[in-house]
């Protein structure tokens, strides 16, 4: 079996949000598949994100405590330092690099925004969720499916089968990952 926990992918805040996609990438760190990172300015993004899609102020605070709790070692430290000195085609993303340069990796689905030659600077990749999912997948079928099926098994609000929440991922731009899936169940 191939473990990668020593991979480490900085998720961006448009990997978080929607909630499909965070539960898939959730659910690969908590089997050990890779290593989560982000940054206090990426959750509070992801908050701000909750919160105009009429998410509860102490329900959104709630879901970042336990993910902060579920991955304790996932918080980027010490990044803001770098913010200034980088050039981005968004400078809104720059903390996000910034975080990535402590990790090796960022997982987006805004890979215009992380132009591959700038990104090569720092030794950084940029990933959409799709690849890196699929990348996940094909370093440890096996893990990879027990997550799965443990994320449908835990699913509530609404419940739905693997069909149904494959189904989901491919709506929330997932459509190799579930295919992938789909292919080994």
């Amino acid at each position: 079996m191939i473990h990668s926990v020593r991979f480490k992918a900085v998720l961006d805040t448009n990997v978080i949000y929607p909630v499909v996609i965070r539960d898939l990438l959730f659910w690969f760190a908590h089997f050990d598949l890779y290593t989560p990172k982000w940054s206090a300015n990426i959750f509070g993004e992801w908050k701000e994100v909750m919160l105009r899609h009429g998410v509860e102020e102490k329900e959104a605070q709630k879901r970042v405590q336990k993910a902060n709790l579920a991955f304790p070692d996932a918080i980027v430290e010490n990044y803001l330092v770098l913010v200034g000195q980088l050039e981005l085609p968004d400078e809104d993303d720059r903390h996000v690099l910034a975080a990535a340069i402590k990790t090796n990796a960022i997982v987006t689905n805004s890979l215009k925004d992380f132009p591959e030659e700038y990104l090569d600077i720092f030794g950084i990749k940029a990933k959409s969720a799709d690849d890196f999912l699929t990348d996940i997948i094909d370093l440890n079928q096996e893990q990879a499916i027990k997550a799965f099926r443990e994320m449908v098994l835990n699913r509530k609000n609404p419940a739905m089968d693997e069909y149904e929440v494959l189904e989901s991922l491919r709506r929330n731009g997932l459509l190799d990952t579930a295919n992938y899936l789909h292919a080994l169940l």
